[in-house]
């Protein structure tokens, strides 16, 4: 019985008609997911208040695209097409390493 409605449900949320991103949205979401596969990202916080004192953290994050070798431009390029059914509307903006 709980099978046949979670199967319903997921059949229901697969037919609704989401429309695809527009070409900016899609470059734009694309661009930071090509970012991504440049190298690995790494956050730093320091601070400090009156309740507590000081305080510091750091993040590192690490794609699996760039754990996979993969081109960044070409992952652009793939998602912008995956995602709008076009090629890019423009070349990607990513950053010098």
């Amino acid at each position: 019985m709980t099978r046949g409605i979670l199967l319903l449900l997921c059949l229901g949320l697969a037919a609704c008609d989401v429309p695809p991103p527009s070409p900016q949205e899609a470059a734009d979401r694309c661009e930071e997911r090509a970012r991504a596969a440049q190298g690995p990202s790494v956050g730093v916080t320091v601070g400090a208040n009156s309740n507590t004192g000081g305080f510091g953290s750091a993040s590192i994050g690490v794609s699996s695209d760039f754990l996979r070798g993969l081109d960044p431009v070409a992952v652009y390029e793939s998602c912008v097409l995956r995602l709008t059914g076009e090629t890019p509307i423009r070349p990607a903006r990513l950053r010098v390493m």
